[in-house]
């Protein structure tokens, strides 16, 4: 048969989405920039220290969706309100299945009157411009697609400067005080004689702006950035360090889009490519089920559910009032055990049961992690997803979703490393035995404040 589409993929590997995407051949998420500049342990500091430089040019998906009915479009497939949007301000926006399971998250801009931005992993863009082709909207769209697959030609550049020396690189670059721009509020300020759209905002959590322009100014604006904060410790980050951001601000970005099964979804799977993010996708981990919906996401399970207002009518609504009283699981941090961490890695030298290798600094090997978390008794109370180490934390961590009762702070579980029966067909996961790491759970994000608490909360001294 002609495989063309996503639905043309499951049917051609047996009907089952899960072993189509167990087998992938593809890896982790990719980050098309250098690995490092410096090293990534030190570019790593620098959001804490003093200031980094994120180059987010390249790995995102544009979509522009203008036209009169631009925010109707976005407010019937998005769970947020968009009462008192106006133009210069940006959410994070959160779009569900008709079972009110997560398709995924982006980061929607409001450039203008009847005009947004919906920028971020591909999957939201997608689905909205899907509706905007099938649905009676007057809308047009405009996707800017990553480098991985445009051969590296953009509309924009986006750099994101933060850290404790952010305001002060900032201001040298702009020539005087900066604009007051409240959080997640859009202003502009000048780089290299260019003006430069702003958006409050924090990858690493630190203080800082993220920067955006047209494609050919990049290059000019970089320097000048770079120029500014060569003193003040500013250091660009590469794709090792950049990968690993997300484990202190807390965000996931790895939920699986909920369009794999469902009879109600079977035409957007039509619509999709075989070829395109959700049909390459691959599944990693020790998470196995013969249900893609035990994979499946709501809101609330990755800390999304303030997000959820029922003020209007969208895609998701009626199911998500029926869970909205139910019991969810709570993003939390996992603090893997340094023994159990070390265990895995002393592994590596004996010849006949190694561990699932722990890439440094970012340990994902799918792109869609999912690792069981389980209790005292061995029973599963969650799943772990985005893995890595952190300098700044000297510590091993994971963003997890665990029920509310282990979700405390201190609450001791354990996540289970690798895949069953020796691991996948995928070619970055080699033969392998399972191993336990125990865990302690901490708040998400797992900045420096939270970081505080938390070691207040287990009684460990908090350092300065």
């Amino acid at each position: 048969m002609s495989v063309r589409s996503l639905e043309d993929k499951i049917v051609a590997a047996g009907g089952d989405p899960l072993e189509m995407m167990r087998q992938s051949q593809i890896g982790a998420y990719v980050f098309p920039l250098p690995g490092e500049f410096t090293n990534w342990r030190d570019e790593q500091h620098s959001w804490r220290e003093t200031a980094v430089l994120f180059d987010q040019s390249h790995h995102m998906t544009d979509l522009y969706v203008e036209g009169p009915d631009a925010l109707r479009l976005l407010s019937d497939i998005g769970v947020n309100s968009f009462k008192n949007f106006v133009p210069n301000r940006a959410k994070q926006y959160v779009a569900c299945n008709y079972d009110g399971q997560m398709i995924g998250d982006c980061i929607c801009f409001y450039l203008a009157e009847n005009k947004v931005l919906l920028i971020g992993r591909p999957t939201v863009q997608n689905w909205v411009e899907f509706h905007a082709k099938t649905g009676k909207y007057d809308v047009t769209t405009l996707k800017d697609v990553r480098n991985v697959e445009n051969n590296g030609r953009r509309l924009t550049f986006r750099y994101q400067v933060q850290g404790p020396n952010a305001a002060e690189i900032l201001e040298r670059v702009h020539g005087g005080p900066l604009p007051l721009i409240k959080f997640f509020h859009m202003g502009e300020i000048t780089i290299a004689g260019h003006p430069v759209r702003a958006l409050k905002h924090g990858m690493s959590g630190e203080p800082g702006l993220e920067l955006w322009g047209p494609a050919e100014f990049g290059p000019e604006v970089h320097a000048a950035l770079m120029e500014a904060g060569k003193d003040l410790g500013l250091k660009a980050a590469g794709g090792r360090a950049y990968a690993t951001s997300m484990l202190e601000n807390g965000w996931i970005p790895s939920p699986m889009p909920a369009i794999y099964s469902g009879e109600a979804m079977k035409p957007y799977r039509e619509y999709l490519p075989a070829k395109g993010f959700e049909a390459m996708a691959s599944l990693g981990g020790s998470f196995v089920s013969s249900r893609i919906e035990d994979y499946y996401l709501t809101p609330w399970d990755i800390g999304y559910g303030n997000f959820v207002k029922f003020d209007h009518d969208f895609i998701g609504r009626d199911a998500l009032e029926r869970l909205s009283g139910q019991p969810h699981r709570k993003k939390v941090t996992l603090v893997w055990k340094n023994e159990d961490v070390i265990a895995v890695l002393a592994s590596q030298f004996n010849r006949d049961k190694r561990g699932k290798y722990l890439e440094w600094p970012a340990s994902n090997y799918a792109t869609l992690p999912y690792d069981k978390v389980l209790d005292a008794k061995g029973d599963m109370v969650g799943l772990s997803t985005y893995s890595g180490y952190n300098a700044n934390l000297a510590e091993w961590v994971s963003l997890a979703m665990v029920d509310d009762a282990h979700a405390a702070l201190g609450t001791e579980v354990t996540l289970i490393w690798g895949e069953e029966d020796g691991g996948s067909s995928k070619p970055v996961v080699e033969r392998h035995v399972q191993m336990p790491i125990r865990a302690t759970v901490a708040p998400a994000p797992y900045n420096a404040t939270a970081m505080g608490a938390y070691r207040e909360a287990i009684g460990h001294a908090v350092p300065a």
